[in-house]
């Protein structure tokens, strides 16, 4: 037992003591309630359909930025404003070269844009991008990191880069990319790049939106010859074989052999002749030849009237892709309809009844 005298110096020790832990200094919240009003206010003041339809002609990239925004919503409210803000730069657009760039993964495509685009920009040209990122299939994720891997093109007035998800879209391409083509044209730009994620039979997606198709290959992954069993070859208006500065002979050899496989493929119905050259992102050898081939490419196919009639043939296709999904959403839309497609479920699993079957009373909703 401790005494008077012990029990002051102990109090004392106790609250004079380096060692005795003083209250903290209360946390400001991590948000600061300034942010949070000033993110209500701007929700609060989305501008009108007017206000963005005359922001996008007249090259406001803020409002191009969120009428993209709207585009790439799933919000039906949204979807509605995107559809009407569409509808009316519909006679703005049109005038672009909408060009798709699409390879392998390494095969360089966004070195290969970033140096295209510097190239276009400098011969006074607006270079849209839209690079589409893949969704991951567990988390439905996009790093959307495209614009650190474009770091001087997309510090240029005059280039403009949207990173999308692809959101499970077929090809690689984000389901609304159409329409941010047709936003971006009514803005002003003259040249519409649209960057896929892979190649592949489903990459007609990105064919069926854009006037030219540049696919990208290397010369040194083994055998080129593979590249006639992919289904992207019959769609390519153009071959080149990037990272030609790495070996030169090889990159020679390469091309070669692609100019080779391709006499085993029919003439496309454009009448073109497609072109492999070989090319350099980094170093930027056979740039330039290109973007001459592509505008050869515009004047020949204008000239024979299958530009126009391509064109015609993508919105036709529009049409019939707007249809499927409309119906599908309406589908899943519909009331109480995922206990129904539950129940569904379990009978198949009982063997009660057939995927078809379950199918059809589902869709005659039975």
């Amino acid at each position: 037992m401790l005494d008077e005298k012990d029990k002051k110096t102990y109090s004392n020790f106790e609250y004079d003591s380096a060692l005795n832990v003083q209250e903290g200094v209360e946390q400001p919240e991590q948000i600061s309630n300034f942010y949070l009003e000033k993110v209500r206010k701007k929700r609060r003041e989305m501008p009108s359909v007017e206000q963005l339809v005359d922001g996008i002609i007249h090259g406001n990239r803020v409002m191009l930025s969120q009428a993209i925004t709207l585009v790439e919503s799933s919000l039906p409210e949204h979807n509605r404003r995107a559809q009407e803000v569409i509808e009316q730069c519909l006679p703005y657009s049109g005038k672009s070269i909408r060009l798709g760039i699409t390879g392998v993964p390494g095969a360089g495509k966004s070195t290969t844009i970033e140096a295209l685009g510097k190239m276009l920009t400098a011969l006074n040209h607006k270079v849209a991008v839209l690079a589409i990122d893949p969704s991951s299939e567990r988390s439905k994720g996009s790093i959307l990191g495209d614009k650190t891997r474009m770091e001087e093109l997309s510090t240029d007035p005059n280039a403009f880069i949207r990173p999308s998800p692809s959101a499970g879209s077929l090809g690689g391409v984000a389901r609304k990319t159409r329409e941010i083509i047709l936003l971006c044209e009514a803005a002003g730009f003259d040249t519409v790049i649209v960057e896929t994620v892979g190649v592949g039979q489903s990459e007609v997606a990105a064919h069926s939106m854009v006037d030219f198709f540049l696919l990208l290959q290397l010369a040194n992954t083994g055998d080129e010859l593979q590249g006639i069993k992919r289904g992207i070859m019959e769609m390519a208006d153009m071959i080149a074989i990037n990272k030609c500065d790495i070996d030169p002979d090889r990159a020679k050899l390469a091309a070669q052999q692609f100019r080779n496989a391709l006499h085993l493929f029919p003439m496309p119905d454009s009448g073109w002749t497609v072109p492999v050259l070989p090319c350099s992102a980094y170093s930027h050898e056979g740039l330039k030849e290109i973007w001459n081939k592509v505008l050869e490419y515009v004047a020949f196919t204008k000239k024979n009237g299958y530009f126009y009639n391509k064109r015609t043939q993508q919105n036709l296709r529009v049409l019939q892709e707007t249809i499927e999904n409309s119906l599908k959403e309406r589908f899943y839309s519909q009331p109480g309809i995922e206990e129904r497609i539950e129940k569904a479920r379990q009978d198949i699993l009982d063997n009660k009844v057939s995927a078809y079957a379950a199918a059809e009373k589902l869709l005659d909703n039975k």
